[in-house]
């Protein structure tokens, strides 16, 4: 399948649907079949403008594909999911997952039985800054908390999930990424009409490292930050600009007295588009390539964490 085109359906053209047609139409090695929404008159005006066609009949039209990319309202993934797995081997869908810890797990266990490979859009994964911030990570000898902080007023098109499925469900996978299994969860936040709109947690992994998270959708300013404080080195990476800078403690000793200082150094961030990063990752999962993207496994194991974390608020408030 390496060398042939590989055949792409594509259910979702809202928003964020757009944006993966627009980077899936960027890749020569992907031939999109069809387009899927219930907004027929959006699908044939996108239709029209990159010369593709709309599906009619999403079973019949999911025979004739090697993947499917969801990205669908959170609500719909384990309905899509399950009806794309009886055609279709290759399924990348957005995160997260599902939108329950339940219907996540069985669809954990459909990708077993049938033996699918599913991806998750964990975008962030694939933010260069993200990737800088990894690299560095592990040139440090030991990691002793990493802080995330999500901020975004809510959007009218998320009307379906809170702020931990809609932001925070983000840094709690990169947590899991970066700092391994959860051994503990503490939350607490702000509920309004019955939605948490503000949520803070803090993760103790096995490994004894800490994951404090942040997540808003009430304040106006847009934030994506994460720093981590090692015990040789403090990293400061900013996700929106794709700024990395790490300072590294330094003993001068001058006579009898110790001046301590701190020396900056900038990561040189490659500026590229993370979505398509992703999508090539799944384009080559579709080939049979090893990849290393999210998977089913992560979905759940986010979404297990994220189910904890409104649990605790939820009886708090």
């Amino acid at each position: 399948m390496e060398n042939k085109l590989i055949r792409i359906g594509l259910l979702g053209v809202g928003k964020m649907g757009q944006n993966h047609l627009r980077n899936l139409i960027m890749l020569k090695q992907v031939e999109i079949v069809f387009i899927y929404d219930f907004d027929q008159d959006l699908c044939q005006k996108l239709a029209d403008q990159y010369h593709i066609n709309v599906s009619k009949n999403l079973d019949d039209d999911l025979k004739e594909v090697d993947g499917v990319v969801i990205v669908t309202p959170t609500f719909t993934h384990y309905d899509y999911i399950k009806q794309v797995s009886q055609y279709v081997k290759n399924i990348f869908v957005e995160k997260p997952l599902t939108d329950t810890i339940e219907t996540s797990r069985e669809i954990s266990e459909l990708v077993k039985e049938k033996g699918l490979n599913l991806q998750v859009g964990f975008i962030e994964r694939y933010n260069p800054a993200v990737v800088a911030l990894e690299r560095v990570i592990k040139n440090s000898s030991h990691v002793i908390n990493i802080d995330f902080s999500r901020t975004n007023k809510v959007s009218s098109r998320i009307t379906d999930v809170d702020v931990v499925i809609d932001l925070m469900i983000h840094d709690i996978d990169l947590a899991i990424h970066l700092n391994g299994k959860p051994a503990k969860v503490e939350a607490h936040g702000y509920v309004k009409a019955d939605m948490i709109e503000y949520a803070r947690a803090l993760i103790t992994h096995e490994n004894g490292t800490f994951s404090s998270i942040v997540a808003s959708r009430i304040t106006e300013k847009r934030i994506r930050q994460i720093s981590a404080t090692c015990d040789d080195m403090y990293i400061d990476a900013n996700l929106l600009s794709k700024e990395v800078h790490v300072n590294k403690q330094t003993t001068v000793q001058y006579l009898d007295n110790v001046t301590i200082s701190s020396k900056e150094e900038t990561i040189d961030v490659r500026p590229q588009e993370a979505l398509l990063l992703e999508l090539i990752d799944f384009i080559e999962l579709c080939q049979g390539k090893p990849v290393n993207s999210p998977n089913a496994a992560d979905g759940v194991l986010a979404m297990d964490v994220a189910d904890t974390i409104q649990k605790l608020i939820m009886e708090a408030k």
